[in-house]
């Protein structure tokens, strides 16, 4: 028969479960792994809110297996390490992202790029190498394996860092990768929100001119005054979309929401790359004319490796790139999802789990 959540492995755990579609979370009994020969277990400090998580709970994709713990922006205190571990020490402060583990020997893995590894496993919601059910970062204690342990940065910010583990990793990854973190590039970002906000400050920080494409005009101000972006386009204003085509060497669109595609290839220069990096519920229509009259590519990007995010991570706490967070208690988690579907958060939300996280 199989073990309850409670008590399928040995160390206590506790954290807060949506445990069907309604997505309504409450709290939750669970247990951890013993710390291996090369695992890390660490406090769980903060843990920021993803888009995703929101989309799990509510199984939009389709995916989902209850009682869900979310959470794979998870940043804490290691207060036990293998007898193999190398990478960190307790007392240190780490990080965990959205994958938790992979084959380590396929040619995804051994050129560092696990996230794309086909048997990867993700942070929460998906099973583990033991059969068991991964829970994330809404919880008390965090056990991994220290291959993928993020170092944290000293002095770095935990609380509005945490984000950089999904958002910043999400964002980062495409500018590189594509070749869009060149200065004087003009790079655009469509949506401005949990994603989108993070990705202008890194296209600033590597030189780039940047506009930002929003179907809010109320986000003009912020956008420019605030976050540094050098163009606003309103998405729906044909004037403005046609004055601006031709001129973007690429675009980052981190909109999760149905939108339409032919009007950001526009912008596009001829031989220049759209990249998804959000994920609509439904597919979205790409015309054929608008790809081959420019040589134009629709591409996907999805996280990044293990050695990436570890850069990505030095990169911003070098150049002081934070996430725009507000700080919440874990009991305010479901006020918090539905403020989130409604984009009511500016930009990320991130639980302090340390200080409001309390056994039942």
């Amino acid at each position: 028969m199989a073990k309850s959540p409670e008590t399928e492995h040995p160390v206590k755990a506790f954290g807060w479960a949506a445990t069907d579609t309604s997505g309504n979370f409450s709290p939750f009994n669970f247990s951890r792994r013993v710390t291996g020969e090369r695992d890390v277990q660490f406090k769980v400090l903060y843990c920021g809110v993803c888009h995703s998580d929101l989309h799990m709970v509510k199984n939009d994709w389709g995916v989902a297996q209850y009682p869900i713990v979310p959470g794979h922006e998870i940043v804490g205190v290691v207060t036990e390490v293998g007898n193999k571990v190398e990478k960190v020490k307790v007392g240190d402060n780490v990080g965990v992202g959205v994958v938790i583990g992979s084959c380590r020997q396929c040619e995804q893995c051994t050129n560092d790029l696990e996230n794309y590894c086909p048997k990867h496993i993700d942070t929460y919601g998906t099973r583990y190498i033991d059969g068991t059910i991964t829970y994330g970062g809404y919880s008390d204690i965090m056990v991994a394996d220290e291959h993928f342990i993020v170092r944290w940065p000293e002095n770095f910010p935990l609380d509005a860092g945490a984000p950089l583990l999904c958002a910043g990793i999400t964002t980062y990854s495409p500018l590189t990768y594509f070749g869009l973190d060149k200065p004087g590039l003009n790079v655009g970002v469509v949506g401005l929100g949990g994603l989108g906000h993070v990705a202008v400050k890194f296209a600033k920080a590597f030189g780039c001119k940047v506009t930002v494409i929003s179907t809010s005009v109320s986000k003009k101000k912020e956008a420019i005054e605030h976050l540094g972006a050098d163009e606003f386009l309103i998405s729906s204003d044909l004037n403005q979309m046609q004055a601006a085509a031709g001129k973007l060497d690429g675009i980052i669109d981190t909109v999760s929401a149905e939108h339409a595609i032919a009007p950001l290839l526009s912008l596009l220069k001829p031989h220049s790359k759209l990249v998804l990096v959000g994920i609509p519920a439904k597919p979205l229509e790409v015309p054929a004319f608008s790809l081959i009259l420019g040589r134009k590519t629709v591409a996907g990007s999805g996280i990044g490796g293990m050695k990436e995010t570890q850069e990505m991570i030095d990169f911003a706490a070098k150049h002081n790139i934070l996430p725009d967070v507000e700080v919440i208690p874990m009991d305010y988690i479901n006020t918090a999802m539905v403020r989130l579907s409604k984009s009511d958060v500016k930009y990320r939300f991130v639980i302090d789990v340390a200080k409001s996280l309390k056994p039942e």
